[in-house]
């Protein structure tokens, strides 16, 4: 079994700044794709970014070139740097983890472990 732990959520201004972490626990973060998914209000939970093993990534196009998605296996962290915000990215942000390490998905089915969710909340 897989725990994802998501910290680093908070209210800021527009053009802001926020880091997201998310720690996992109960196997190593090499053998795992991870992701970051977002729910807003009255919305369904939709897919942010995500990095496989070999650090490949994907972006939602509406955050590409403002968030970056990084790995670090040694400390079982995933991390979504988040610059450049918008008042559309208010939202609870999910870590949550692939048992496919390979893939790279935008598929909220495919992931198999999710976080409790962090809020972020960005104002005008």
């Amino acid at each position: 079994q897989v725990q994802l732990v998501e910290s680093g959520g908070g209210l800021v201004q527009a053009g802001g700044s926020l880091r997201l972490s998310c720690a996992a626990s109960g196997r190593t973060l090499s053998r795992l794709t991870m992701g970051w998914f977002r729910q807003a209000p009255g919305k369904e939970r939709e897919f942010v970014s995500t990095i496989n093993w070999s650090g490949s990534t994907y972006y939602l196009d509406s955050v590409k070139g403002r968030f970056t998605i990084s790995r670090d296996n040694a400390k079982s962290t995933v991390t979504l740097h988040m610059n450049s915000l918008k008042p559309e990215d208010t939202a609870v942000y999910f870590c949550a983890a692939n048992r496919d390490y390979s893939r790279v998905s935008a598929r909220e089915y495919e992931y198999d472990y999710w976080g409790q969710g962090t809020q972020v909340t960005v104002s005008s």
